[in-house]
């Protein structure tokens, strides 16, 4: 099917991708999903991870989203994320920072349970992804 879908992506503070693109596929939580116009509407979870979509031009863009919802509905996705980036908008520098305060918290934790340890995981994880992301060879 020709045609392009309407792609948001939106976190509690901006509108960080609000444009017609030709496919969306994004980190869902029960593994990665692929969008094209016309598809089923579904309701999922995200995990966190980079989403990628290729734009009305045929350009491959990609976003750092960190958990939340991805509605598809035939004509649009919606991705309601906790945060997101753009890998223009990624500070490489922060996110190393955050990724050794991470790796400390978690040298420092004393077992699975532990909430801090949990919180570090999830940190660590974050700044993992915008690393990758702001590494891999721009196009």
């Amino acid at each position: 099917m020709a045609g392009n879908i309407r792609l948001e992506v939106v976190t509690p503070d901006k509108y960080v991708v609000d444009e017609e693109v030709q496919i969306a596929v994004a980190p869902g939580s029960l593994g990665e999903f692929g969008v094209l116009i016309g598809h089923t509407p579904f309701l999922t979870t995200l995990k966190t991870g980079i989403m990628h979509f290729t734009d009305a031009k045929g350009t491959q863009r990609f976003v750092f989203v960190s958990g939340g919802f991805a509605e598809v509905l035939p004509n649009k996705v919606t991705i309601l994320a906790e945060s997101a980036e753009r890998r223009e908008d990624i500070d490489v520098e922060r996110a190393k920072a955050a990724m050794q305060r991470a790796q400390e918290r978690l040298a420092k934790a004393s077992h699975a349970d532990d909430i801090d340890f949990n919180r570090a995981s999830a940190a660590l994880q974050r700044a993992l992804y915008r690393i990758k992301l702001c590494e891999t060879e721009r196009q």
